[in-house]
């Protein structure tokens, strides 16, 4: 299993937030750039980065530092957050960012995964939001009328491969994380499957690792210290 370290920017600072409200925003370094190369040095090969303000309003207000974590931090960079065309998945693929993922346009714009996978392969993954059992939009912010499993259905049907899942009720409450949620999406999809939300101990990241699933996203856990990454990456072996 691969392990994410995550970024969450906003006004280019590596924040977090607790279960998706920008009213509860901790911010834990001004360089997020050197916090990847932190990464780097405890061995992860993997790190997901979100851009905060670009899922509200769907612009890419910090392009160039995610650009900058890529380039010092070397590691394998996913990046989501307002990617809602194909002009700006375009745009952080050649600039050398390994897979963008599209999460409110997966889910209101019809046609728009289906191309961009197309186009992209499996540079493209989707993220799906759940909040109380169905998909939540632009930044958790709203929540729409699709059933989670339906729309994951949906995506594996037109050929999405990769799969980053977060149960919003889990994320950044250092509560665990959804264990049965993971193995249902594990042994009902093909996909590869990355765990995000509530990854908040080693005995998190065993577990998933023993469910099989692709990948687990550690965001608050790092940065207070519950989880050792160094430990996690080799957990996740």
């Amino acid at each position: 299993m691969r392990v994410f370290p995550a970024i969450d920017l906003y006004e280019g600072q590596a924040v977090r937030l607790f279960k998706g409200d920008y009213a509860q925003m901790t911010v834990y370094g001004d360089d997020p750039a050197k916090i990847a190369e932190t990464f780097r040095d405890c061995g992860a090969t993997h790190m997901h980065i979100v851009d905060l303000e670009g899922a509200k309003s769907g612009e890419t207000p910090n392009f160039d530092t995610v650009i900058d974590i890529k380039r010092r931090g070397g590691l394998f960079c996913e990046v989501g957050g307002g990617i809602r065309s194909m002009e700006v998945i375009d745009r952080y693929l050649s600039a050398g960012i390994d897979r963008v993922i599209l999460g409110t346009a997966a889910v209101t714009e019809a046609g728009f995964v289906e191309a961009a996978v197309e186009k992209h392969g499996e540079k493209i993954a989707v993220g799906i939001d759940i909040k109380d059992g169905f998909v939540a939009i632009k930044g958790w912010t709203e929540k729409s009328e699709l059933r989670a499993f339906d729309f994951c259905e949906k995506m594996q049907n037109i050929g999405v491969g990769t799969l980053i899942c977060t149960d919003i009720s889990k994320d950044g409450a250092m509560s665990g994380t959804n264990h049965a949620l993971y193995r249902e999406l594990k042994n009902r999809f093909e996909m590869r499957i990355i765990a995000s939300g509530g990854v908040s101990s080693i005995d998190d990241v065993r577990r998933l690792r023993e469910a099989d699933v692709y990948g687990a996203i550690i965001g608050k856990a790092y940065y207070t210290g519950a989880i050792d990454l160094r430990e996690a990456v080799e957990v996740a072996k």
